[in-house]
């Protein structure tokens, strides 16, 4: 069972910048492609960013494309999502998600593949 935890949410200023933590547990933290997941108030949850099991290959949504970044650290078992020049329209809850890739060294956009959710961390953008 793999347990995660996000950080580092907050309120931001238009074209300012934060970044997320997400720590793992439980589980062997490279076996995992690692996913970043958004929901905004009435709207249903939607991809923001994946990160593969090695770290060395990354997705993102186009709407996020050139503004965030994914990262791992596996010393910490730990993933990041660094997300500059944020916009109003970035407001939403964040989750990170954990899908099990033992054997490749894929990722998935796909919400439903995914195995383990963090509880989520807000994310305000004032204009």
């Amino acid at each position: 069972q793999v347990q995660l935890v996000e950080s580092g949410g907050g309120l931001v200023q238009a074209g300012g910048s934060l970044r997320l933590s997400c720590a793992a547990s439980g589980g062997t933290f490279s076996s995992y492609a690692m996913g970043w997941f958004r929901q905004a108030p009435g709207k249903e949850r939607e991809f923001v960013a994946t990160i593969s099991a090695s770290g060395g290959r990354t997705y993102y949504a186009d709407s996020v494309k050139g503004r965030f970044t994914t990262s791992r650290d596996h010393a910490k078992n730990t993933v990041y999502l660094q997300m500059n020049s944020l916009k109003p329209e970035d407001t939403a809850v964040y989750y990170c998600a954990a899908d099990y890739r033992a054997y490749s060294d894929g990722y998935t956009y796909q919400e439903y593949e995914y195995d383990y959710w963090g509880q989520g961390t807000q994310v305000t953008v004032s204009s």
